[in-house]
């Protein structure tokens, strides 16, 4: 609750002020549009972590990796409801490629207790609303708006969350308050910052099974960053979750 707390307050504080200098006519929203960030801030990305938090205590990281990108199906459906999007079988074999390389990254393991089967699926339908509150925001204020405002208010709600949990606060150390700058920034807002510019260009569903990238990029930097061994399930994974890609965005005959 700490890490997903400080990554969301560091990255709206440095979101801030970046706007605050080049634009601050970014900051400018309707008050009756607030639900739509509410909606991308506390359910999506808020709700999202403590979920994904809560799976991981309830079986491991690889796992709870795994039912997260279940997420790209829901938002599938999620975007035929709301927006009448096509679902096509591009779309469908795409997703099924992706998330069978995900589960060879992850390395296969099914067996699950019920609790995190809830809390996992639960953390993919509050990631896949990003997409969806996301796409409705973006019709009406420019990404960096969506983006700054998402966090500004997941930060606020963790920060209710995490005091109500009662938890103390970490010892603060000059290695502590890196790592949440690099985590806010890195990890946080130029990841959000992409991928809501990508949503502004790209129907849900196509922008929700690239973000499959991610299972696989982290694969690889393990490999060639963090010298991990490199096993025939990982290069597989890859594989899938590379023709999944491809798959999406091949021009249909």
């Amino acid at each position: 609750l700490a890490i997903a707390f400080f990554r969301s307050f560091a990255a709206a504080a440095m979101l801030a002020g970046w706007l605050g200098v080049r634009d601050r006519k970014t900051f400018r929203i309707r008050a009756r549009d607030i639900w739509m960030f509410v909606g991308t801030g506390f359910v999506s990305i808020g709700c999202f972590n403590v979920f994904y938090f809560m799976t991981q205590t309830y079986t491991t990281l690889s796992v709870a990796a795994v039912l997260l990108y279940t997420a790209p199906l829901f938002v599938i459906f999620m975007s035929r409801l709301f927006f009448k999007e096509r679902i096509t079988r591009q779309k469908i074999c795409a997703v099924v490629l992706a998330f069978a390389g995900c589960l060879f990254v992850g390395g296969g393991s099914v067996s699950l207790a019920p609790i995190a089967i809830v809390t996992g699926l639960g953390s993919a339908i509050c990631y896949a609303l990003y997409s969806i509150f996301g796409q409705v925001a973006l019709a009406r204020y420019a990404p960096m708006t969506v983006t700054f405002y998402s966090l500004f208010i997941s930060a606020c709600s963790m920060g209710i969350v995490f005091a109500a949990s009662g938890a103390d606060l970490p010892p603060v150390s000059g290695g502590m308050v890196l790592g949440i700058c690099g985590l806010g920034l890195f990890s946080t807002a130029l990841p959000y910052i992409f991928y809501t510019r990508g949503l502004a260009g790209l129907s849900p569903s196509k922008a929700s099974v690239l973000a499959f990238a991610e299972p696989m990029v982290a694969t690889l930097v393990g490999i060639f960053v963090l010298h991990e061994p490199i096993t025939l399930p990982a290069v597989l994974g890859i594989a899938l979750i590379f023709a999944g890609i491809i798959v999406l965005n091949r021009r249909s005959s």
